[in-house]
C-alpha cells in the first residue's frame, strides 16, 4: 500500500513540476531575438508586410525579431529550413500563399501540411492582386489586355515569383477563364527584378498585391488595369475590379504565422495573443491599410481551416498547371 502511494505521489510531484517547468518557459518567451523564416524575395509584398509586423512584435517582446529571407524552390528550401528548427518558438516560419496551396505533394517529403509539419499560429493579412502593365504595352484597361493577348498568342510575357506562386497561379486564372495565352517568366528575384525588366521593356505585365508595387503605380512605371478583389477598394475607387470584366474573378494572397511542429502548445498560443495585439496596433494597422492590406485578427485553429479552404479552391488551377508540359 506504502508503495503503491508512494508511486502516485511521485507521479504527481512530476506533473507539478512539469507544469511548472512549462510555466516559467512561458513567462521567460522570449528570452532572446526570434527568427522568422520567410519564403519571398527582400522587397516583395510578403517580405514588406512581414518586417511591419516584426518591428511591432519587438516592441511588444523586448526582443528583435528578425526577417530571415530565404526565396528559391518555389519556397521549399524555407520551409525545410524552418521545419527542421528546433520546436522551441525562436524560430517561426511565414509562408506565402502558395507554400500551402501550390507545393505539397510537387516533392518527396517536402514538410508543409498542417498540422503535420507546423502548428498554425496567426493570420497576417491578406491583399487581392492587381494586374498591372507596362505603359508601352498600349493597354489602359483589362478589356484591352484580353484584346490584345488574344491578337498575339502567347507572345505577351508576365513576370512570377517562381512556378506555383500566387503570382503564376493569378496568371494562369487568367488564361484560364479568359482563353489568352500569356509568356510566363519566373524570376527568382521577387517582384522586384520583375520590375526592373518592366522598365527594362522586357516584360508587359506583372501580378502582385499592392504593396509589392506600390513603388511602381507611384512613379508611373506601369499602370493598374484592374484588382482582383471582390469590390473596388477605397483607396483606388477608380480602378475596376477583375470582375467587373471577367465575372467571379478573385484572386488575393495572404499570409500565415506557423511554428514547427512540436513547439509547445503554451508558447504558440501566447505568439498568437501577441500576434493579434501587434496587428491591433493602431500604427501598424495604419501601415498595413496604407499597402491595401486586410489583417482579421484569428485563432490557430481559424488558421488551420482557413488554409484547408484556400486550398480546396486553387485546386483546379494548380492540378492544371500540374498537368502541363
Amino acid at each position: 500500500m506504502n508503495a503503491r502511494w508512494s508511486k502516485i505521489v511521485l507521479a504527481a510531484m512530476l506533473v507539478v513540476l512539469a507544469s511548472a517547468g512549462a510555466q516559467a518557459q512561458l513567462q521567460d518567451y522570449p528570452a532572446r531575438p526570434v527568427r522568422i523564416i520567410a519564403d519571398s524575395a527582400p522587397g516583395s509584398a510578403v517580405d514588406v508586410v512581414l518586417r511591419i509586423i516584426a518591428e511591432r512584435l519587438s516592441q511588444i517582446w523586448g526582443q528583435p525579431v528578425l526577417a530571415v529571407n530565404q526565396p528559391g524552390g518555389g519556397g521549399g528550401i524555407a520551409a525545410r529550413a524552418a521545419a527542421a528548427a528546433a520546436p522551441d518558438g525562436y524560430t517561426l516560419f511565414n509562408p506565402a500563399l502558395s507554400a500551402f496551396v501550390a507545393l505539397p505533394g510537387t516533392a518527396a517529403n517536402l514538410p508543409l501540411e498542417v498540422p503535420r509539419d507546423f502548428a498554425p499560429i496567426g493570420y497576417m493579412g491578406g491583399s487581392p492582386m492587381f494586374i498591372s502593365a507596362a505603359p508601352a504595352l498600349g493597354a489602359t484597361n483589362l478589356a484591352e489586355l484580353i484584346a490584345l493577348a488574344k491578337k498575339r498568342p502567347g507572345e505577351i510575357a508576365y513576370g512570377t515569383n517562381g512556378p506555383g506562386r500566387l503570382t503564376h497561379l493569378t496568371g494562369e486564372l487568367l488564361q484560364a477563364r479568359t482563353g489568352i495565352r500569356l509568356l510566363m517568366v519566373p524570376y527568382s528575384g521577387g517582384t522586384a527584378q520583375v520590375l526592373n525588366d518592366v522598365m527594362g521593356g522586357r516584360i508587359a505585365l506583372v501580378m502582385d498585391a499592392y504593396s509589392g508595387v506600390a513603388g511602381a503605380i507611384q512613379a508611373g512605371t506601369v499602370k493598374p488595369l484592374a484588382v482582383a478583389s471582390n469590390q473596388r477598394m477605397p483607396n483606388f475607387p477608380d480602378l475596376p475590379t477583375a470582375a467587373e470584366t471577367i465575372p467571379g474573378f478573385a484572386a488575393s494572397g495572404w499570409q500565415a504565422l506557423v511554428a514547427p511542429v512540436g513547439t509547445p502548445e503554451s508558447i504558440v498560443q501566447k505568439i498568437s495573443d501577441d500576434l493579434r495585439k501587434a496587428l491591433g496596433d493602431p500604427e501598424t494597422r495604419k501601415k498595413l491599410a496604407t499597402l491595401g492590406r486586410d489583417a482579421p485578427p484569428m485563432s490557430p485553429a481559424e488558421v488551420a481551416a482557413f488554409i484547408q479552404g484556400e486550398q480546396r479552391m486553387w485546386a483546379p488551377i494548380v492540378q492544371q498547371i500540374a498537368r502541363a508540359p
